[in-house]
């Protein structure tokens, strides 16, 4: 007997490139200045780490990590406008801090926007640290948003 789709628990599983359009579509009504389908489309060819999340026959979330020399970099975690506070970001977080430490960072870290409370809440909870401002980072509306640089030690206890 099949499991009905809608009852199993949420998939993480590695991004394709067949995913790319709806991952854009996300990205797009998530963000006013959003990543474009080049920049997915290079991120899978230079092999970062490329997850998503799906639940429900939908994606639900994504995200982008970098590692190398020793050092993680999340370059974009984003879940569904409808999808939020559902766990979907904690379960996708938690998932590539247990990639950046199997293979073999030391440190996890990534930037983002002051005016993002939800993500820095996120963030913070699971024992991520300011370590600096990058001043005028990102596009805003009006002008440019800094970003605050979080890093993590891996292996070390939340």
């Amino acid at each position: 007997m099949n499991a009905n789709p809608d009852s199993l628990p949420p998939l993480i599983r590695e991004m394709r490139q067949d995913d790319v359009p709806c991952v854009v579509a996300l990205e797009r009504e998530a963000y006013d200045f959003p990543w474009t389908i080049g920049i997915f489309r290079d991120c899978l060819l230079a092999g970062y780490l490329s997850l998503v999340v799906e639940h429900r026959r939908a994606l639900r979330a994504y995200a982008i990590m970098s590692v190398a020399a020793g050092e993680a970099h999340l370059l974009n975690l984003c879940v569904a406008l409808d999808s939020r506070r559902a766990g979907y970001g904690r379960l996708l977080l938690e998932t590539l801090v247990g990639h950046a430490t199997r293979a073999g960072a030391e440190r996890i870290h990534l930037e983002v926007r002051p005016s993002n409370e939800a993500a820095l809440a996120l963030y913070q909870a699971h024992g991520f640290e300011r370590i600096g401002l990058r001043r005028r980072y990102y596009r805003a509306r009006m002008g440019n948003e800094d970003a605050i640089l979080l890093a993590r030690t891996l292996g070390r206890p939340r």
